[in-house]
């Protein structure tokens, strides 16, 4: 069965992401993402039985403390992801460096080449099928301002 695992949006970032995302949906006539407006912590994988993760992000979850993320402007990845950008702060990226290495101690979790490294954080707006209204959608987004601080 599939996972992902991800730290939602929450207030008035969840509220614009839903707002926005519709919008550019119903205007473009593109496909809206699955998920509530989230950030992706670990991409998609498989596994049969997730007990051992749960248990593990309860823990985690339990013994650390919030951290700041602001979410500013938009980005994107070639033309066909648009998004809006979010950085983690110094504290808020160590605690993502502490549970990517937890979770890399679960040795059926497989990791992507595109997850290692410097990621990347984001918040999806539209993506799948967007590369010949992307400029249109691209120019659309950035008429509307995005500035957000949320906690991770």
């Amino acid at each position: 069965m599939p996972y992902v695992i991800v730290t939602t949006l929450s207030g008035e970032a969840l509220k614009f992401h839903d707002e926005i995302t519709t919008k550019v949906c119903n205007k473009f006539k593109v496909r809206r993402t699955k998920l509530p407006g989230h950030i992706t912590l670990k991409a998609p994988f498989d596994s049969d039985n997730i007990d051992e993760l749960i248990d593990l992000l309860e823990v985690f979850a339990n013994r650390t403390k919030k951290a700041p993320i602001n979410i500013e402007g938009y980005g994107s990845f070639r033309n066909d992801v648009i998004f809006m950008k979010t950085t983690f702060s110094k504290e808020a990226k160590k605690i993502y460096d502490q549970l990517e290495h937890l979770l890399k101690t679960l040795n059926w979790l497989q990791w992507k080449k595109n997850e290692s490294g410097e990621r990347v954080f984001h918040t999806t707006i539209v993506s799948k099928r967007i590369k010949d209204k992307f400029e249109e959608i691209w120019n659309y987004v950035n008429d509307t301002q995005c500035n957000f601080n949320i906690y991770f």
